[in-house]
């Protein structure tokens, strides 16, 4: 009987440590698909799925604005979750936000005329690539 009450607990705790272990690869950086009509993010449990037709703008900035925290995380260089702005009359828009290190420069892609999405990833010259890219898939508008 103790012997397989062990086992039991052995199992239990083989089973958390896979677990938390695929949450920790899940969040580690930001997965990232680019296919013909659309960008896909997977950042831990947040995915998003961007048609190009729908984004209005991809920028620049060096700094995500204040905004209040809805659900997610941050934890050393990342930043991720769902925000929203600080509400006024006027906004009342979620935010998501997929920083993989603070410190670099962000993609904002605006999209559907007002949502926003914040994203980068820990190697620049990686983020460099996809704003080239994101860039070229938008349609400047006439």
């Amino acid at each position: 009987m103790a012997k397989q009450r062990s086992l039991f607990w052995n199992l239990i705790i083989v089973l958390t440590v896979i677990v938390c272990f695929m949450a920790f690869l899940m969040h580690y950086k930001n997965w990232t698909k680019i296919e013909d009509d659309q960008f896909k993010i997977l950042s831990g449990f947040y995915y998003k799925k961007l048609k190009y037709s729908e984004m209005d703008s991809v920028l620049w900035v060096d700094k995500i604005p204040p905004m209040e925290r809805l659900n997610g995380f941050s934890a050393f260089e990342k930043e991720k979750g769902i925000f929203r702005e600080f509400k006024d009359s006027l906004t009342n828009e979620k935010v998501n936000v997929y920083v993989d290190n603070f410190s670099n420069r962000k993609i904002k892609i605006v999209y559907k005329d007002s949502a926003k999405l914040y994203l980068n990833y820990k190697d620049s010259l990686e983020t460099i690539r996809l704003f080239d890219v994101l860039k070229s898939k938008v349609q400047p508008a006439d």
